[in-house]
């Protein structure tokens, strides 16, 4: 298939394709219409057809798609077939919640390595891995094919973190520090603000409020 740019909304909406995918597959659906999925997506039918249109279309007109494979095509898109090292920078609560996540496995995420500053947290384990401590993490780099990072760390220290982790080979972070990281273009950085999700959260319920109570 010929490289082209992908918007960066198509791939947005590339993981729940997946996920409703998977959910008919687990109830034993072998195909469905363009028009079955928009209204379990509550996406149009033609925005999903552009939207698989981007990667060579997957379906036949008067069949719709097979799921099955498309779901293994999403995945493949997705890079789902592949698998990827990760370590966590940051054992506290948020932390050892992403480490417990046996999600990452099926997904293809193989976590690696669990870091802290934290000499209280030394030598926990957390499904198998155990915490060990930032002054090991540069070796540990140097001996692992580590190719993603995730941050849950103070913000005061995200930047000099993620710089040191690029420094060492690190290709992509998953930044739930609250700051955003100015590293090389060619390095893939996903922030994840929770600050900001609870926000627009409180918009929309303010604005259904004003508009129910007028």
């Amino acid at each position: 298939m010929e490289e082209r740019e992908i918007s960066q909304a198509v791939i947005r909406r590339l993981p729940r394709y997946y996920r409703y995918l998977g959910e008919l597959l687990e109830n034993g659906v072998e195909r469905i219409s363009s028009n079955d999925l928009s209204k379990k997506m509550n996406v149009t039918a033609s925005q999903i057809r552009q939207d698989l249109n981007n990667f060579g279309g997957f379906g036949q007109q008067g069949y719709g798609y097979n799921v099955k494979f498309l779901y293994t095509e999403i995945g493949k898109i997705l890079g789902l077939d592949e698998t990827h090292n990760i370590v966590i920078i940051g054992a506290g609560n948020l932390g050892q919640a992403l480490a417990n996540y046996a999600a990452f496995e099926k997904r293809g995420f193989m976590l690696k390595g669990i870091f802290d500053v934290n000499p209280r947290l030394e030598g926990m384990t957390i499904r198998g891995v155990p915490v060990q401590m930032m002054d090991e993490l540069k070796r540990f780099l140097e001996k692992n094919n580590i190719e993603i990072a995730v941050l849950t760390i103070p913000k005061t220290k995200a930047v000099e973190v993620a710089n040191f982790l690029v420094e060492n080979g690190v290709k992509a972070i998953w930044n739930f520090a609250h700051t955003d990281l100015n590293l090389p273009e060619e390095i893939i950085v996903e922030n994840v603000h929770l600050s900001e999700s609870l926000m627009r959260l409180s918009y929309n319920i303010s604005s259904y409020n004003r508009e129910h109570t007028k």
